[in-house]
């Protein structure tokens, strides 16, 4: 076994977030499964995302596509497969994440939409493996938290 084997670690680990929009199901789902609309919130330019290449086939079993950097840091590449979708209730997707090149880890998220009274109920579940240290859950929970905030000021606005 080389040094570089013997380095290697896997890190598993998952978090829920939990958030309330007041807009029904069918407008949240459309934010995640409509190209222009995600790409507006999930990679929002305002939030110092600075995106390459985006590409989305929202099927199951297709795949969505992000080349960016965050804030001018190292490139990002986030491959997602589609494994399930229940439209204007959930989603279902496996992917991973690459910083500068390097796998840093692969993630498994189950997106659930609850119809309440006054709008719906946001489920993220994601449950993911963290490679050699590089990237950890609380950093991506933090990361998804501010995604989710982004996406109440997209739906708001239209």
């Amino acid at each position: 076994m080389t040094n570089q084997t013997q380095n290697r670690t896997a890190t598993h680990d998952m978090f829920v977030l939990e958030r309330d929009y007041p807009h029904k199901p069918e407008k949240v789902f459309a934010a995640f499964s409509d190209p222009k609309k995600k790409r507006r919130w999930f990679g929002a330019e305002e939030e110092g995302f600075e995106i390459k290449k985006f590409e989305m086939d929202f099927r199951v079993s297709q795949v969505e596509t992000w080349e960016f950097n965050f804030n001018g840091g190292d490139p990002i590449v986030t491959e997602v497969r589609y494994q399930d979708i229940v439209e204007n209730s959930r989603i279902v997707v496996v992917y991973t994440m690459d910083f500068n090149g390097k796998r840093v880890s692969s993630s498994q998220v189950t997106t659930e939409l609850i119809p309440t009274k006054e709008g719906t109920k946001l489920i993220h579940t994601e449950q993911g493996v963290f490679f050699d240290g590089c990237d950890q859950a609380p950093g991506r929970k933090v990361g998804t938290q501010a995604m989710l905030e982004t996406l109440a000021k997209e739906l708001d606005k239209n």
